[in-house]
Protein backbone atom coordinates (compact mmCIF):
# COMPACT_ATOMS: atom_id res chain seq x y z
CA UNK A 1 0.00 0.00 0.00
CA UNK A 2 1.21 3.36 -0.80
CA UNK A 3 2.12 6.11 1.72
CA UNK A 4 1.98 9.47 1.08
CA UNK A 5 5.61 9.45 0.53
CA UNK A 6 5.49 7.26 -2.07
CA UNK A 7 2.69 9.27 -3.71
CA UNK A 8 4.12 12.53 -3.10
CA UNK A 9 7.29 10.90 -4.55
CA UNK A 10 5.52 9.88 -7.55
CA UNK A 11 4.00 13.21 -8.47
CA UNK A 12 7.28 14.70 -8.50
CA UNK A 13 8.63 12.56 -10.71
CA UNK A 14 5.37 12.82 -13.51
CA UNK A 15 5.98 16.18 -13.36
CA UNK A 16 9.41 16.50 -13.71
CA UNK A 17 9.01 14.26 -16.53
CA UNK A 18 6.40 16.01 -18.06
CA UNK A 19 8.53 18.83 -17.77
CA UNK A 20 10.95 17.50 -19.81
CA UNK A 21 8.66 16.46 -22.51
CA UNK A 22 9.77 12.96 -21.76
CA UNK A 23 7.59 9.62 -22.13
CA UNK A 24 7.66 6.67 -19.46
CA UNK A 25 9.10 4.76 -22.09
CA UNK A 26 11.99 7.50 -23.04
CA UNK A 27 12.94 7.70 -19.08
CA UNK A 28 12.77 4.29 -18.23
CA UNK A 29 15.34 3.60 -21.36
CA UNK A 30 17.22 6.28 -19.87
CA UNK A 31 17.73 4.10 -16.15
CA UNK A 32 17.52 0.92 -17.84
CA UNK A 33 13.91 -0.28 -16.26
CA UNK A 34 10.83 -0.81 -18.24
CA UNK A 35 8.06 1.58 -18.42
CA UNK A 36 5.03 -0.68 -16.11
CA UNK A 37 8.19 0.43 -13.53
CA UNK A 38 7.36 3.86 -13.74
CA UNK A 39 4.02 3.97 -14.32
CA UNK A 40 4.68 2.36 -10.63
CA UNK A 41 6.63 4.68 -9.30
CA UNK A 42 4.24 7.29 -10.68
CA UNK A 43 1.04 6.19 -9.12
CA UNK A 44 2.79 5.38 -5.83
CA UNK A 45 2.09 1.31 -6.28
CA UNK A 46 5.95 0.82 -6.13
CA UNK A 47 8.68 2.75 -3.59
CA UNK A 48 11.93 3.88 -5.31
CA UNK A 49 14.44 3.12 -3.57
CA UNK A 50 17.68 5.46 -2.83
CA UNK A 51 19.88 3.97 -5.66
CA UNK A 52 16.56 4.29 -8.24
CA UNK A 53 15.87 7.64 -7.21
CA UNK A 54 19.58 8.77 -8.17
CA UNK A 55 19.14 7.32 -11.36
CA UNK A 56 15.90 8.85 -11.97
CA UNK A 57 17.63 11.98 -10.46
CA UNK A 58 20.54 12.22 -12.89
CA UNK A 59 18.19 10.99 -15.74
CA UNK A 60 15.75 14.14 -14.78
CA UNK A 61 18.72 16.52 -13.84
CA UNK A 62 17.05 17.67 -10.66
CA UNK A 63 18.95 17.12 -7.31
CA UNK A 64 17.52 14.36 -5.16
CA UNK A 65 16.31 16.90 -2.77
CA UNK A 66 13.95 17.84 -5.52
CA UNK A 67 11.68 15.02 -5.31
CA UNK A 68 10.95 15.83 -1.75
CA UNK A 69 10.14 19.77 -2.08
CA UNK A 70 7.34 20.74 -0.43
CA UNK A 71 6.96 17.01 1.54
CA UNK A 72 6.76 18.36 5.10
CA UNK A 73 4.25 20.63 3.69
CA UNK A 74 1.85 18.27 1.89
CA UNK A 75 1.94 15.65 4.96
CA UNK A 76 0.74 18.36 7.25
CA UNK A 77 -2.12 19.68 5.06
CA UNK A 78 -3.34 16.19 4.62
CA UNK A 79 -2.85 15.73 8.87
CA UNK A 80 -5.11 18.72 9.13
CA UNK A 81 -7.55 17.57 6.50
CA UNK A 82 -7.97 14.51 8.03
CA UNK A 83 -8.31 15.92 11.37
CA UNK A 84 -10.76 18.24 10.20
CA UNK A 85 -12.67 16.29 8.30
CA UNK A 86 -12.61 12.61 9.70
CA UNK A 87 -9.79 11.71 7.85
CA UNK A 88 -10.28 7.99 7.73
CA UNK A 89 -12.82 8.01 5.31
CA UNK A 90 -10.92 10.10 2.70
CA UNK A 91 -8.12 7.79 2.35
CA UNK A 92 -10.17 5.06 1.21
CA UNK A 93 -9.79 4.01 -2.09
CA UNK A 94 -13.14 3.85 -3.01
CA UNK A 95 -13.57 7.67 -1.92
CA UNK A 96 -10.43 8.48 -4.34
CA UNK A 97 -11.42 5.95 -6.90
CA UNK A 98 -14.85 8.07 -6.75
CA UNK A 99 -13.17 11.71 -6.86
CA UNK A 100 -11.08 11.17 -9.46
CA UNK A 101 -13.96 9.13 -11.81
CA UNK A 102 -16.20 12.43 -10.83
CA UNK A 103 -13.20 14.84 -12.06
CA UNK A 104 -13.30 12.67 -15.05
CA UNK A 105 -16.79 13.69 -16.03
CA UNK A 106 -17.54 17.07 -18.22
CA UNK A 107 -19.33 19.65 -15.99
CA UNK A 108 -23.35 18.66 -16.75
CA UNK A 109 -22.78 15.08 -16.44
CA UNK A 110 -20.75 16.15 -12.61
CA UNK A 111 -23.71 18.23 -11.29
CA UNK A 112 -26.59 15.45 -12.35
CA UNK A 113 -24.11 12.61 -10.52
CA UNK A 114 -24.01 15.21 -7.61
CA UNK A 115 -27.76 16.01 -7.84
CA UNK A 116 -28.41 11.92 -7.43
CA UNK A 117 -26.00 11.78 -4.57
CA UNK A 118 -28.25 14.13 -3.14
CA UNK A 119 -31.21 12.82 -3.30
CA UNK A 120 -30.34 9.41 -2.50
CA UNK A 121 -28.91 10.93 0.76
CA UNK A 122 -32.14 12.26 1.50
CA UNK A 123 -33.91 9.30 0.58
CA UNK A 124 -31.91 7.29 2.81
CA UNK A 125 -32.73 9.63 5.73
CA UNK A 126 -36.43 9.55 5.05
CA UNK A 127 -35.95 5.68 5.56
Amino acid sequence: MATDIDLHLGRRLRRRRRLLGLTQQQLAAQVGIRFQQIQKYECGANRISAARLWQLSEALEAPVSYFYDGLTEALERREVAQTNHGGEMYSRKETLDLIQAYYQLDEKPRRRLLDLAKSLHVEGDAA
